[in-house]
């Protein structure tokens, strides 16, 4: 099977189907990379999270629905967005989820558990962490303690400490503004660490417009933090994408974007394209097409 990654199309599993990874979180587990992604057959309401598995970030197998709706937050009538999987140091894996009503008015995390990556996750519930809004979400992970960022439209862009359990929120560790609207951070987050320096990633709050998507770095995640600063062309609208994560892969790290069509989301393609990242400054440029052998050597 050819490992081709063309940014700006769909990938297709290994039943011949549109693989549902929008929204995406993504793992390294063993000799495969696991993905969850939101489910967007059905529309914008919840249907269930996508789950696959890949070797090369190309060719992608179906391995069932990871959690599907049913009632209360995961009711059919609702949205659930932005599943974000980590892995406990005692082997079980948590389920991290944007949890929203049809009016985005609900603005909370919600949690789930398994014993394996694929699932099936049972719910646990959600909340509102530490009292504050919660919608877009992130994930990271490091020497065993999990994190959470989320964008509080009231307050800004909250890097929270997870209970050692995952599956709550303990502790703010820091709080993130645009540097031009102070009033509010970045939504879409996602976190990388990279020869000692942070790097944190998000998209502008412009709806279902694109925008030039921000980086900012610090040395610790306390801070300080640099101010924001754009990582692809200025203009490019971040290659008409919103991001959804970066992934260390191999040397390197991979930029995963959405592309979202709003009148058919579970058609809307991926940009996934090769970042430079080093001495403190991300760079995203176009590709045609790249493969993860080039990351791997």
């Amino acid at each position: 099977m050819t490992a081709t990654i063309r940014p700006g199309e769909l990938f297709v599993d290994d039943r011949g189907a549109v693989a549902q990874l929008h929204g995406i979180g993504i793992q390294r587990v063993g000799e495969h990379w696991y993905a969850w992604g939101e489910d967007k057959t059905a529309g914008d309401r919840f249907t269930a999270v996508a789950c696959y598995r890949s070797p090369d970030l190309a060719n992608w197998e179906f391995r069932g629905a990871a959690i599907s709706a049913g009632e209360g937050d995961l009711a059919p009538d609702r949205i659930v967005e932005r599943p974000k999987a980590l892995q406990r140091p005692d082997g079980r894996w948590v389920l991290l989820l944007h949890i929203e009503s049809a009016d985005y008015s609900d603005a909370r995390v919600g949690f789930a558990i398994a014993d394996r990556p694929e699932g099936p996750y049972e719910y646990l519930g959600s909340e509102r962490p530490l009292g504050n809004l919660s919608r877009d979400i992130g994930v990271y992970q490091e020497d065993g303690v999990g994190y959470l960022l989320s964008e509080d439209r009231d307050h800004g862009l909250h890097i929270y400490r997870l209970r050692a359990d995952h599956c709550g929120v303990e502790s703010i560790v820091a709080t993130l503004r645009q540097q031009d609207r102070p009033e509010i951070g970045y939504e879409s987050p996602t976190l990388v660490r990279h020869d000692g320096t942070y790097y944190l990633f998000g998209s502008d709050l412009t709806g279902w417009d694109l925008n030039d998507n921000k980086y900012a770095t610090a040395s610790a995640l306390e801070g300080p933090w640099s101010e924001w600063s754009d990582f692809a062309p200025p203009g490019s609208r971040t290659f008409d994408s919103q991001v959804s994560v970066v992934v260390p892969v191999g040397d390197g790290h991979v930029y995963i974007g959405d592309r979202w069509l709003r009148d058919d989301l579970a058609s809307s393609a991926p940009v996934w394209l090769p970042l430079h990242i080093g001495d403190g400054a991300a760079r995203l440029d176009w590709r045609d097409e790249w493969s993860i052998q080039e990351m791997t050597r």
